[in-house]
């Protein structure tokens, strides 16, 4: 079954709102782990792409290989590796220079990579729990384009991944037009907030009244 996709126009307009925003709009309940973290250097500040799902054997990447074979412009290649149970890294810099070639979206691996010393100053997005020179096994088996957990999220092949420095978030493809709509709202009142904050006009009311709300007692004096 062919993966499905979203329009690159969508893709460019969740890259104008910070993975933080996007989050906030979402029961903040989609974002990766943050055992997986940003490695490299990324020309955009925020890049959006489509899941491109791989499942491994912990410490195997030969799916992963198939994967970058297969990946086009603005996938995402992420890849669960056993929800991380391995200490082996998958790929490093000769599949990583590959994957710059190809212009793919980025590289998300629950699991470590290695060749650091150029992984830092890649400009392709790529997170993952760190780095181990131990290298992996291409035995094989695993799934390509199928439902995964990576970093303690659910993705379908075909979801929106949005990345930033802070790390990752998931947005369900059938979820997506009304997340962005909600999101690019909520990131022009976030900005109002932040504005607020530095002129010192912040209302910080709303703390009061959810304390009363939910019944705590404040003791505006000492114990003995």
């Amino acid at each position: 079954m062919k993966k499905p996709e979203i329009d690159v126009n969508i893709l460019r307009e969740f890259e104008s709102v910070p993975a933080a925003n996007t989050a906030d709009t979402m029961g903040r309940l989609c974002s990766m782990h943050p055992r997986i973290k940003l490695l490299s250097r990324p020309k955009k500040d925020v890049v959006a792409g489509r899941a491109l799902t791989v499942k491994c054997r912990a410490g195997d990447n030969l799916m992963l290989h198939k994967a970058l074979n297969m990946a086009k412009e603005d996938d995402v290649i992420i890849v669960s590796n056993d929800s991380g149970q391995s200490f082996r890294s998958l790929i490093g810099e000769i599949m990583f220079t590959f994957a710059e070639y190809k212009r793919i979206g980025g590289i998300i691996i629950d699991g470590p990579v290695r060749d650091m010393d150029s992984v830092k100053d890649m400009k392709l997005p790529i997170y993952a729990t760190g780095s181990n020179p131990g290298g992996p096994y291409k035995d094989g088996n695993g799934e390509i384009n199928v439902p995964i957990s990576c970093g303690g999220v659910s993705i379908n092949p075909g979801d929106i991944v949005v990345m930033d420095s802070d790390g990752v978030v998931i947005v369900p493809l059938r979820d997506a037009e009304t997340v962005l709509a909600t999101a690019k709202e909520y990131h022009k009142n976030d900005a109002a907030k932040l504005e607020a904050a530095a002129t010192g006009k912040s209302k910080r009311d709303w703390v009061e009244r959810r304390l009363e709300d939910i019944g705590t007692e404040i003791i505006d004096d000492y114990y003995m």
